[in-house]
């Protein structure tokens, strides 16, 4: 990294059409961030872009379904995902967007230079057409039947269900989202890149890069090995970069050709000089993506870049995998997440402990999973029991026996601090090797060392019964744990900036620096320190269960909405209906059938008499929980002998989430014996 003037580190450009949830933050964001903090901290020459990205069909869709414009969407979007990124402490030096008129200009700048050098294709292809609605239909406006697992529903790119990808052509019984007619194939002229002659240098480029992950390198080279087959720069869409070519209205720049110019259009609106970080050979780009962008970043804009000419290639394309939630898959279709806008505004104050909760356990290799038990148990048995109880112990031992002034340190040294000290030498390399190489999680282990090790410290030289037989010596104990403080206060910056920042203003600390880890003169004899008070707080179990029950409320909702009609049974004429005697009555008693689990006795009151029905819901209903219900049930059914009783009859129930049923009831006011028609 050193032969690098500066660096330009990106964050993937989320799309504007939802907020951001826990899998984006874990997937590439606040590991970006930990990173651009750490090169901060050692004055790096260093900007961190990122933004919206507010075109594509994913806008569209959103919007049709709002009843609002795209734009109108976008605004909305962009407003609330900057503001929790603000609140979540991740430190872009510009938050941009893709429909700003710069971005526009640039994004059409660089498809003519392309254009007007002859690196396109020019091609006319058949694609899908909706006659109702009047438009072309691009992949997410096209469902059908999956070719792979048959599931229907799988969009014109993607099955959401196996994960296969997909090309419109190959679903089978295509329907337009739009008006749900079949479409029909029209002719249409785009313009392609031809991805199959960069292969050679895409193939130079990826080989130069033997230190890319292995889920960064497996994937790029899977697709290598397929073969690069030529991909659509344009798209027939209303809503985008229009195509700066004349005559050909209605066509929009493909999303995935303007998104990552995006992060140059808008380094362009952060400072003048902004050529330097992206064309200079002394800059060093670094991408943060998700799993799911790895293809764009590491074949397809270093292509576009590659043809353009004036622009350097990624330097590091870091991708995570995937956070799943509660064994689950996120999912915003589903509502099944954690949105940080929501987790701020019943968290108040604890963004670093998601920031510690999300990076310990960060899906950097393969896909991990958040639990809410686990972030109760980070934070009550890590931040709270060790982080947050070696500060308190420092500071409240200073306070009531140094009136919170910095002691002297003490010339002779332990063995337990020699150890420490060594210790502590190798600390700022071991955490500086694993942000350098992307191992956060390691530089987050590493960066907790130094509170573990004053705990231990504190526990073997018990300066709270020191201080009665040497002060002297109570005062070195605990003037390197103070010390150990200003460690930990430049050591989390990365990883937990609004922790890092109370440790700071607590020492008096003005300025970020990296060389104060290891300096046991940091905090100089004397200074007047400030008791930062409880840095967490113990989270209890009601606090965790409402986070839980929402989610189980989160699953019945989706569980109701996955649920299937049973096909209409076949059509009956009106006296066939007639014939059925459907009424009202109510139950008077219920008692539990021996040597069956599903069936219960019923008496039911039905307005001329009490009769005996015996019910299939034994599984469903507890006996008290039945006695005095109104019911709808079949009066005329032929009566049914079973387990040795005649059944008169047959109670009506619906199944409802979870496969469990529910009585047809209507209200108590509807008298027994009232018949349904």
């Amino acid at each position: 990294m050193s032969e690098f003037k500066r660096t330009t580190v990106t964050a993937a450009l989320i799309y504007a059409n939802g907020p951001i949830h826990i899998g984006h933050l874990a997937g590439c964001y606040l590991p970006a961030d930990i990173y651009v903090r750490f090169l901060r901290l050692q004055n790096k020459d260093v900007i961190f872009v990122s933004g919206t990205d507010e075109h594509g069909v994913p806008i569209t869709i959103k919007a049709q379904k709002e009843g609002k414009t795209p734009q109108e969407v976008v605004d909305y979007y962009y407003k609330e995902i900057k503001q929790s990124f603000e609140e979540f402490g991740i430190s872009f030096d510009i938050y941009g967007r893709t429909s700003d008129p710069v971005h526009h200009k640039i994004s059409q700048d660089f498809f003519l230079k392309l254009y007007q050098e002859g690196k396109f294709i020019e091609e006319v292809t058949e694609q899908y057409y909706d006659e109702e609605a009047g438009q072309f239909l691009a992949d997410r406006y096209i469902v059908g039947e999956c070719p792979s697992c048959h599931q229907p529903g799988a969009y014109g790119d993607q099955c959401e269900k196996c994960g296969s990808t997909l090309s419109p052509n190959e679903l089978i019984n295509p329907k337009s989202t739009l008006s749900g007619s079949a479409p029909s194939l029209r002719p249409t002229k785009n313009w392609f890149l031809p991805l199959d002659q960069w292969q050679p240098e895409l193939e130079k480029y990826v080989a130069s890069h033997p230190e890319w992950k292995p889920n960064v390198s497996g994937q790029v080279k899977s697709w290598l090995n397929d073969g690069l087959k030529p991909r659509a720069m344009t798209r027939d869409l209303s809503w985008g970069v229009p195509v700066p070519i004349e005559g050909n209205e209605g066509k929009v720049l493909y999303v995935w050709f303007d998104a990552p110019i995006g992060y140059i259009s808008m380094t362009s609106q952060l400072r003048p000089d902004w050529e330097k970080y992206w064309k200079d050979k002394d800059s060093r780009i670094v991408h943060f993506i998700g799993k799911d962008n790895i293809v764009f970043h590491c074949l397809i804009f270093p292509a576009m870049c590659m043809a353009h000419g004036e622009y350097q290639l990624a330097d590091q394309v870091p991708a995570n995998e995937f956070m799943n939630l509660e064994g689950d898959k996120i999912s915003t279709s589903r509502n099944w997440a954690v949105w940080l806008h929501e987790y701020l505004k019943e968290f108040p104050g604890k963004q670093d402990v998601l920031r510690y909760a999300l990076t310990a356990s960060s899906p950097e290799t393969k896909d991990a999973d958040f639990t809410w038990a686990d972030f109760q148990t980070k934070n009550n048995s890590e931040l709270v029991a060790i982080l947050g109880n070696f500060v308190n112990r420092a500071f409240v031992l200073l306070d009531k026996n140094f009136e919170s002034k910095v002691p002297a340190s003490f010339g002779e040294f332990s063995e337990t601090v020699l150890d420490i000290r060594q210790l502590m030498s190798d600390l700022p390399s071991k955490i500086s090797n694993s942000l350098e190489s992307y191992k956060f999680r390691d530089g987050l282990v590493y960066a907790m060392e130094i509170a573990r090790m004053g705990n231990k410290y504190l526990a073997e030289t018990e300066p709270w019964k020191l201080v009665k037989e040497d002060k002297e010596l109570a005062g070195g104990v605990l003037n390197n744990s103070i010390q150990l403080v200003a460690f930990l206060s430049m050591a989390l910056e990365p990883f937990l900036p609004f922790t890092a920042r109370k440790l700071r203003d607590a020492l008096g600390l003005k300025d970020l620096k990296w060389e104060i880890i290891g300096n046991w003169d940091a905090i100089p004899t004397g200074t007047v320190v400030k008791n930062p008070g409880l840095l967490f707080e113990k989270l209890e179990d009601d606090v965790i269960q409402k986070q839980v029950d929402k989610l189980n409320q989160t699953k019945q909702q989706m569980l109701l909405q996955s649920k299937q009609p049973n096909p209409i049974k076949e059509t009956i004429d009106f006296e066939s209906f007639a014939k059925m005697d459907i009424r009202i009555g109510q139950v008077i008693a219920a008692e539990k059938m021996e040597k069956s689990k599903k069936l219960l006795k019923l008496t039911v009151d039905d307005g001329i008499r009490q009769r005996t029905i015996l019910s299939g819901i034994a599984e469903h209903f507890q006996v008290e929980e039945v006695i005095g219900r109104k019911v709808t049930f079949l009066a005329n059914l032929a009566p049914r002998k079973m387990m040795g009783l005649e059944s008169e009859g047959m109670i009506l129930m619906a199944e409802g989430q979870d496969g469990k049923l529910s009585f047809i009831q209507p209200d108590m006011g509807i008298w027994n014996g009232a018949s349904v028609s």
